[in-house]
Order: C-alpha cells, then structure tokens, then sequence
C-alpha cells in the first residue's frame, strides 16, 4: 500500500482546506485512514482517525468541531488557526479505528504543508 497526502497550502486564519489521501495497492476489506501532523520543531500529533468499515470517526480535542473526516480519504478542516500550521500525513491500518489511540497504523504517506497566516 502506498499512501500520498495532498491538497495542503496557505490560507489565513479562519480558512479551510480540504485535504486528501491517495491509496494505491489497497486490498483490505476494512481499514483505519489516520491523520497526523507535525508542526516545525515538534513531535508527531495525531489529528484523526475514520474506519471505512463504519465510519466511526476520532478526533483530536485541539481540532474537534473544526475538522471533519470524510468519505475515509479526506479531512476537511475549517476555520483554520495559526497552531494548525504543520506537514499532514495520512496513514493506513488493517481493522477499525481503536478510540483508546491503540490504532495500529501499517503504511505511511508523504505529508502535505498546511500553512495558516495571521
């Protein structure tokens, strides 16, 4: 499996961006479409996670009610801030999303650069 994030760019404080994950290779029956992001200088953070077997869909509590995962391969994220700027990738796992952060995800794509100015 080979997974590619796209639809990143620069928009101003308040703006949206709708960002998608391209699966190639893909021949699991039910899988978890995670999104992380890394801003400059920090760690890894997980934004979301969204089982193609239900729908079933976490978030994170720093983007909760502003980003929403759609159809498995897209975030749409609005109302942007400043501390959304970051790479996003979106990653793969066999199963269902695990609320608990127990997911395991398999395949990781590129990343995406999300900018948001003030």
């Amino acid at each position: 499996v080979q997974l590619q994030a796209s639809g990143g760019g620069s928009v101003q404080v308040g703006g949206s961006l709708r960002l998608s994950c391209a699966a190639s290779g893909l021949t699991f029956d039910a899988y978890a479409i995670g999104w992380f992001r890394q801003a400059p200088g920090k760690g890894r953070e997980w934004v979301s996670c969204m089982s193609s077997f239900d729908g079933t869909t976490y978030y994170a509590p720093s983007v909760k009610g502003r980003f929403n995962a759609e159809n498995t391969m897209y975030l749409q994220m609005d109302n942007l801030r400043p501390d959304d700027t970051a790479v996003y990738f979106c990653a793969l796992g066999e199963g269902i999303c695990l609320g608990n952060g127990g997911t395991v995800y398999d395949y990781w794509g590129r990343g995406t650069l999300v900018t948001v100015s003030s």
